[in-house]
């Protein structure tokens, strides 16, 4: 599996976006095309986050554990690797240890 190693094109928001009280930092990118992304990082803990448009998350760095809605399965993820979360749902992620960095790709 490829990881993504630069994004070419993004205009960044210099405002982070902070959840969960600093568990989860990111900041969002629109690249040329006009899509949408943000890039993060999820400290160790375990976390629920709703979505509105559908999600694909892409590991870069560290490994986490995800649920996603209707599976009473966790199941792991690291760099290089993807899993998709349909849109208005929610999912839960898990990291312990070393903290997870992602590229979130949204539609």
């Amino acid at each position: 599996m490829t990881t993504t190693e630069s994004l070419r094109d993004a205009t960044v928001a210099t405002q982070a976006n902070v959840y969960f009280d600093g568990k989860c930092v990111s900041h969002s990118l629109t690249l040329a095309d006009g899509s949408k992304k943000s890039v993060g990082v999820i400290l160790p803990s375990t976390l629920t986050f709703s979505t509105g448009a559908p999600e694909t998350m892409e590991g870069t760095g560290g490994r986490c554990e995800y649920l996603l809605p209707g599976s009473s399965v966790w199941v792991s993820a690291g760099p290089g690797e993807k899993f998709s979360v349909p849109g208005n749902s929610s999912f839960q992620i898990r990291v312990s240890g070393q903290p997870y960095s992602y590229i979130c790709h949204f539609g």
